[in-house]
């Protein structure tokens, strides 16, 4: 099988797989420390969400293709099961639609995410049931309102 395949790269002028797999020099994997992940760059967000994008309007084009071709087919044949197939391929065409559309709220959530990610929450647990949370509430307002009431006049 080795030698058809070394005529075949031969007549076609590649080189063997064995040839480019030892020209590739060596290069061992970065070890990272347990725990550690890989933050991606604006760079690396941006090339994936245009990779994902033009994946997505790709199907989008095929399957609209193919939903003209099966519907021919369908008008042609009068068959059950030709239209049910078309009925199948326009959901997973719409689906695909819809995930398109998600792909954008993610884009803009994963934007989103630095410019939040900043905010410190301390002590924000309260544990007790509602009508305790209600009297700490209006015990709360009741101590603003004492307040504003009692400030001293300026003379």
């Amino acid at each position: 099988m080795a030698n058809l395949e070394d005529k075949v790269n031969e007549i076609l002028g590649i080189e063997s797989t064995e040839k480019v797999e030892e020209a590739k020099e060596f290069q061992p994997p970065v070890e990272r420390p347990k725990g550690d992940v890989e933050v991606k760059t604006e760079k690396d967000i941006n090339q994936d969400y245009s990779y994902s994008r033009d994946s997505y309007y790709n199907l989008i084009d095929k399957g609209n293709e193919a939903i003209e071709g099966i519907l021919e087919i369908a008008k042609e044949g009068q068959h059950p099961r030709a239209y049910e197939v078309a009925g199948q391929l326009i959901g997973q065409v719409g689906a695909t639609v819809d995930k398109l559309q998600d792909l954008q709220k993610k884009l803009k959530d994963l934007k989103q995410v630095p410019k939040t990610a900043n905010t410190n929450v301390k002590n924000a647990l309260f544990v007790g049931s509602t009508a305790e949370l209600q009297k700490m509430l209006n015990r709360k307002q009741e101590d603003e309102t004492i307040e504003k009431n009692i400030t001293p006049e300026k003379e």
